[in-house]
């Protein structure tokens, strides 16, 4: 990838991948969490919008990183609402946590987010994603069949008169060197056939009795499946992940460092 050099003395471009933590799956019929927002310089980024612009660093300045957990899942008794993802964010860049699943045993409609969550049995509201970050949750279907959370990379899918939705699909991003899917979509869950997938990167899928909602995938900040009756899945956790083209002088939170790329799982900082 392509790494700008700089005018400013001192200074230089990073490359990033920034991914917030998903919301967790409603119960009772309820709908996928969505995906974490997701914004990234190289490869694809969130929400269909154009590629970020790299982060103008000055050697010597400690840049803060904070990675967003996943939101709980719904419990069906004693009932209680589904969460939505915490932010992530690399120096100023900052992407909103997935919106929480709606849930059916509270009448509570899909929550916006970075992603959307999907409906639930009622109200048929889906929750709405954040522009450049991700997409919004599917629609309730015929005979409560629930919707599918927003992904980075498509809106989640609606129920239909079979099924719950599907999950809605993240983006695939390079930064790494490899082509990887973050922040898919959680499944649907309720009434149906089949279990409705999460979408690809870290969907939690979707489940019908007697299994819990499938929880997100790990620091790709994929949303939590739905569930019929029983507990809805947890998002996943977001990641931070920098390439500035030449190794920091510093770090806290034990990043991985691969060539000159830095992961980051956790909350910490990094000064060049």
């Amino acid at each position: 990838m392509q790494i700008l050099a700089s005018p400013h003395a001192g200074a230089i471009f990073a490359n990033y991948l920034v991914v917030a933590g998903g919301g967790g799956g409603g119960t009772l019929f309820g709908g996928g969490g969505g995906a974490g927002g997701l914004r990234s310089t190289v490869t694809n980024t969130g929400g269909g919008g154009t590629l970020e612009t790299p982060l103008l660093i000055t050697r010597g300045v400690t840049l803060t990183v904070v990675v967003g957990a996943g939101g709980v899942g719904a419990v069906a008794s004693p009932a209680a609402n589904p969460a939505n993802g915490s932010a992530s964010s690399f120096s100023s860049v900052t992407t909103v946590g997935g919106g929480a699943g709606g849930n059916g045993n509270s009448s509570r409609a899909g929550q916006n987010g970075g992603s959307g969550g999907g409906v639930g049995d009622n109200p048929n509201t889906a929750g709405t994603g954040t522009a450049n970050e991700g997409f919004g949750g599917g629609l309730n279907g015929f005979g409560s069949r629930s919707g599918g959370g927003g992904g980075a990379g498509e809106i989640g899918f609606s129920g239909d008169a079979l099924n719950n939705g599907e999950g809605g699909d993240g983006v695939q991003v390079a930064i790494t060197g490899s082509n990887v899917y973050y922040a898919g979509g959680g499944g649907g869950g309720g009434n149906g056939t089949v279990n409705a997938v999460g979408g690809q990167g870290g969907g939690g899928n979707g489940s019908l009795d007697p299994t819990p909602g499938g929880n997100g995938g790990t620091n790709l900040g994929g949303g939590g499946g739905g569930a019929r009756t029983t507990g809805g899945g947890t998002g996943g956790s977001g990641v931070v992940i920098i390439d500035a083209g030449t190794t920091a002088a510093s770090t806290t939170g034990s990043p991985t460092l691969s060539g000159t790329v830095y992961t980051f799982t956790g909350s910490g900082s990094i000064t060049f």
